[in-house]
């Protein structure tokens, strides 16, 4: 069973930074793109970077200029570095996979958990 576990959440002061990890583990053969997203209470949830696996990247524009996303694909791993963080960037954090397990040759979309990240003014 293909699983992500998200890591790095937690309280940081307007200005701060953090950096997320999410480890996909079990049976994976290859992973496509590699995403973040996030759900603030009462919102939607949305995208807020995208990495290839031909390395092109995008952001949404809240985060341009202040997020980082990148792959580590001989770990499985995905990062979100997060600075100059905002009150209004406080939202529940998930990874979103696309991968193509070894039981299978189509891609399937894969979450994690989610992580919390709480900016205070």
């Amino acid at each position: 069973q293909v699983r992500l576990v998200e890591s790095g959440g937690g309280l940081v002061q307007a200005g701060g930074s953090l950096r997320l990890s999410c480890a996909a583990s079990g049976p994976v053969y290859s992973i496509n793109a590699m995403e973040w997203h996030r759900q603030a209470p009462g919102q939607q949830r949305e995208l807020v970077a995208r990495s290839t696996s031909g390395g092109a990247t995008n952001y949404a524009d809240s985060a341009k200029g202040r997020f980082t996303i990148s792959r580590d694909n001989a770990k499985n791993t995905v990062f979100l570095q997060m600075s100059s963080l905002k009150p209004e960037d406080t939202a529940v954090y998930y990874c979103k996979m696309q991968i193509i397990p070894r039981t299978a040759d189509y891609a399937v979309a894969y979450w994690g958990q989610g992580t919390q990240v709480t900016v205070s003014s």
